[in-house]
């Protein structure tokens, strides 16, 4: 049986193989049922949604998060943070926190009105919002320190030429960092209390 995955959006992706121009075996996923289905997944990989909702086939990486760590980012965007929509992923030692591109009172209240006139319930109006939401990350906790367990914050930088991760403040424990900057997000003090200056290289 192929193998299928159905991502957070409810749409099913089907696992194809392919070749290179060298002749070797490539793995990706698409929503098509058709084509060269593969039905086991290769040794050594591993199936990765993005917080966008595309799906890929990857090596599998080498766990340099603990499971604490992330649920310390949890339950900091929970506990200090007003955003009320957000994902976290990790790739290698960085633990990204994603929010919607979108103004979600103005969505939620056109998609609520529609589902409304249609005489859908609240259900439909979240599987609606779900599939509506991009996702982008500004801000970032960098491990640089294995054993020490200490964490680098980075925020995004759009201002000037520089348009690429910067640094804000010393390296913390992740507690730290967490406590001090997810506060910020989706609030105007993102832009101008976190070391704004640097910003502008």
């Amino acid at each position: 049986m192929a193998i299928t995955y159905v991502n957070r959006k409810q749409s099913t992706y089907y696992l194809h193989e392919g070749k290179t121009k060298t002749g070797k075996p490539k793995y990706f996923f698409s929503m098509k049922a058709e084509g060269t289905l593969v039905e086991t997944i290769p040794k050594g990989y591993q199936i990765y949604e993005n917080p966008n909702g595309q799906v890929f086939l990857r090596k599998i990486q080498p766990q340099l998060i603990t499971d604490e760590e992330l649920a310390v980012v949890q339950a900091g965007m929970e506990a200090f943070s007003k955003v009320q929509r957000f994902l976290i992923d990790v790739k290698k030692e960085i633990i990204s926190i994603f929010t919607p591109d979108q103004d979600i009172a103005r969505l939620a209240a056109i998609v609520t009105s529609a589902s409304s006139t249609l005489g859908r319930g609240n259900q439909a109006v979240e599987q609606i919002l779900e599939r509506s939401l991009n996702y982008s990350s500004d801000l970032r906790f960098v491990l640089v320190d294995q054993e020490k367990r200490l964490f680098q914050a980075e925020r995004y930088c759009y201002l000037g030429s520089i348009d690429d991760w910067i640094e804000i403040g010393p390296t913390d424990t992740l507690q730290k960092l967490v406590k001090a900057y997810v506060k910020h997000l989706g609030q105007e003090s993102f832009l101008s209390c976190i070391d704004l200056a640097r910003c502008k290289g």
